[in-house]
C-alpha cells in the first residue's frame, strides 16, 4: 500500500536496523522497544491482519519465527519472550499491517502484559470450541 509506513519498511524503501530478511517478511529491531532486543517481523505482502493471511503465505511466515525468537534469546541472554501479534483495535492493534512483536523478558523487568482470567459457565467452553471447530475449514 502506498501510503502504508510498514509497507515501506518492510519493502527497503525506509531504512532500518535489519536482522533477517527473505521474500516474505523482513524483521527488525523495534524503534521504540519495550526491552533491548525487541525486534518487529513486518510482511513484505500488505495484509492489514490475520484475518485477510492465506494458510500458505502463513505458513512461510511463521515458519521464521523460530528462528528469529532463538537468535534473539541467544543474543540478549533473556530469561523468556514475549511474542505477541495484534488483530484490530480492540486488541490493540495500532499499525494494520500484519506484524509480529519479539519481546525479550528477564525476571523482574516490569513489562506488563496480561489479562485478570476469567472463567465459563458450566457447559459454555464446549459450546463455543464446537461452533469454532465447524468454522474450521
Amino acid at each position: 500500500m502506498e501510503n502504508c509506513i510498514f509497507c515501506k519498511i518492510a519493502n527497503g524503501v525506509i531504512p532500518s536496523a535489519t536482522i533477517f530478511e527473505n521474500d516474505d517478511v523482513r524483521v527488525i529491531m523495534d524503534i521504540n522497544p519495550a526491552a533491548k532486543g525487541h525486534a518487529i517481523l513486518l510482511v513484505k505482502k500488505h495484509v492489514a491482519n490475520i484475518f485477510e493471511l492465506d494458510p500458505d503465505t502463513a505458513g512461510r511466515i511463521f515458519s521464521v519465527v523460530p528462528r528469529v525468537a532463538a537468535a534473539i534469546k541467544k543474543v540478549t541472554g533473556c530469561d523468556g519472550l514475549n511474542i505477541l501479534q495484534n488483530n484490530g483495535t480492540a486488541a490493540g492493534q495500532t499499525v494494520f499491517h500484519l506484524h509480529i512483536h519479539f519481546i525479550p523478558r528477564f525476571e523482574n523487568d516490569k513489562i506488563l502484559m496480561g489479562w485478570k482470567p476469567g472463567s465459563y459457565a458450566d457447559g459454555e467452553a464446549a459450546e463455543i470450541a464446537a461452533k469454532i471447530a465447524a468454522e474450521i475449514k
